[in-house]
């Protein structure tokens, strides 16, 4: 599957950068490391058969997903397998983007930093200035790292160099979500096109779909991130672009300049005004997004497929217990468009484990902190930050299936490490959820129509410099036009604005990139 995973990609960029040598034997603990002579010149000169480092614990800033930081025995199982005593620092996930723009600004970084978000300007300016290690030529020396596919690290290089352990994920996890039940009291079929969606949608607004005689329910709840996130999605099966494409002319385009893009928006519009969708969206977080749904007041949400498992776990004790249920669809389609579905992450990557220099100092103590890395990517620790602790927080049942103990425990003590694991790769385990088997499935169907963003591992220094500033204005004319203060002419201005501003640079930048590797 993993040729066939980036097919489209690996075509593409055939001619792209030189891949760096994997292989090699395993570590060995903490502050201990050997390795295979390989032939390569990278690593020539940081292959070693001891280390002298004294270095016994790592910091870690990295992603809150939860209300509130972890409890429990975890950190103390991940410290005992690992060798290190380990400093979590806690980002909550509302507030990353400023605080680790704030972290980067003024230094006061960790030994290890998950930098998430891949496009915003702060952070691939920090990556390119050489603050951080470049750790490609240290990978071969580990036995897990080493793993790593050469499809990732393609997409994981900022100017040819690969500032961070890359995060490993499924290359497409999205999906629409929708309520069963809600399909079944209506007498309604699966939707498969994106038309048969929308008088779902309709439905589930208007027809009263819990059956409680109250006009209380709404078709599809999107949040803030729309524009980057719930609407992409859905951008994506009208045939725009995963943020680029490559239009016929050979230019690398960003995909809101695509009619596919403008179609989607319009159709997207179209729901909000008839109040087949929440009206505060533009507002609301992904929290609040998620009690929405737990409560019964929508039915349709475009999200992660594993998702549907959650709200079914956070209707625990609430009125929709008894009667929630999902189908996960995945395979939408709009009119002649063959189906597809936009990567989520990047080719695979979900971010960098970056380790900045000013807290790593020297050659001994990255090894150890790679070794750390790579550690985490054992079938043990991968286990605690996935399950938790056997007996605690889970059993394993009849057909080797992990059952959950305790969800409110689970919750509370387990589930903030699992959006930190450095790869969700490692394993695929048989769970009590059906809904999260299926979703397993489904997931690795999406590998087989995803579609990646070709300019991601191309270079424009405008891109690296300015972006984030550069489409501000565009995520603006997405939500005034959603909500009808601008028509379609304004959405165009402020494209000719970004164009003008700088815009029309990065697409020069990244064609001439392009041509240049194939």
């Amino acid at each position: 599957m993993k040729k066939k995973k980036f097919g489209f990609f690996t075509s593409l960029l055939t001619a792209s950068v030189l891949l760096a040598a994997c292989g090699g034997e395993g570590a060995g603990s903490a502050g201990e490391t050997t390795s295979k002579d390989t032939g390569s010149s990278q690593s020539s000169e940081t292959t070693a058969t001891e280390n002298t480092s004294t270095k016994d614990s790592v910091s870690w800033m990295t992603m809150l997903h939860t209300p509130a930081p972890p409890s429990g025995d975890v950190e103390s199982k991940l410290e005992e397998h690992t060798g290190m005593d380990i400093e979590f620092q806690w980002v909550p996930d509302a507030s990353k983007e400023e605080r680790i723009n704030a972290a980067l600004a003024s230094g006061t970084l960790a030994d290890i930093v998950s930098l998430t978000q891949i496009s915003n300007t702060t952070v691939r300016q920090a990556l390119a200035s050489g603050m951080f290690w470049d750790v490609e030529p240290y990978l071969d020396q580990f036995e897990n790292l080493a793993t790593i596919s050469d499809e990732t690290i393609e997409v994981s290089r900022i100017g040819g160099k690969l500032y961070g352990v890359p995060f490993q994920k499924q290359v497409a996890r999205y999906g629409t979500l929708i309520r069963k039940d809600w399909l079944e009291n209506l007498g309604l079929e699966v939707p498969k096109t994106v038309e048969e969606l929308g008088e779902v949608a309709r439905a589930f607004s208007e027809d009263d779909p819990d059956g409680n005689g109250v006009d209380d329910t709404v078709g599809i709840v999107d949040r803030a991130e729309s524009y980057a996130v719930g609407f992409r999605y859905l951008s994506g099966i009208f045939g725009a672009g995963n943020f680029f494409d490559v239009n016929d002319k050979g230019e690398i385009i960003p995909s809101f300049m695509q009619p596919e893009f403008k179609e989607a928006m319009e159709w997207y519009r179209e729901v909000y005004s008839n109040g087949w969708m929440n009206s505060d969206f533009a507002v609301m977080a992904k929290n609040d997004q998620k009690d929405y749904l737990v409560n019964g007041k929508g039915g349709i949400v475009f999200s992660g497929l594993f998702d549907a498992n959650n709200y079914m776990m956070g209707a625990v004790g609430t009125p929709q217990e008894e009667t929630m249920d999902w189908v996960l669809v995945n395979d939408l389609t709009h009119e002649d468009v063959e189906r597809r579905v936009l990567s989520d992450t990047n080719g695979g990557m979900g971010g960098w484990l970056a380790i900045p220099k000013t807290n790593v100092e020297t050659e001994e103590d990255l090894l150890v902190v790679l070794q750390f890395i790579n550690d985490l990517m054992d079938m043990e620790p991968y286990t605690l930050m996935t399950h938790g602790i056997e007996g605690v927080h889970y059993e394993i049942a009849e057909g080797d299936i992990y059952k959950r103990l305790d969800d409110t425990v689970w919750q509370q003590e387990v589930q903030p490490y699992a959006g930190s694991r450095p790869s969700e790769l490692v394993a695929s385990f048989k769970v009590e959820s059906e809904l999260s088997n299926e979703a397993t499935e489904k997931i690795e169907e999406n590998t087989e129509f995803a579609v990646i963003n070709p300019a991601q591992p191309l270079e424009s220094e405008t891109y690296t410099t300015q972006w984030s500033s550069l489409v501000e204005g565009i995520e603006d004319a997405y939500y005034q036009y959603m909500m009808g203060e601008i028509e379609m002419d304004g959405f165009d201005a402020a494209v000719d604005t970004f164009l003008q501003n700088g815009g029309q640079t990065v697409i020069d930048e990244f064609t001439a990139n392009y041509k240049e590797v194939n």
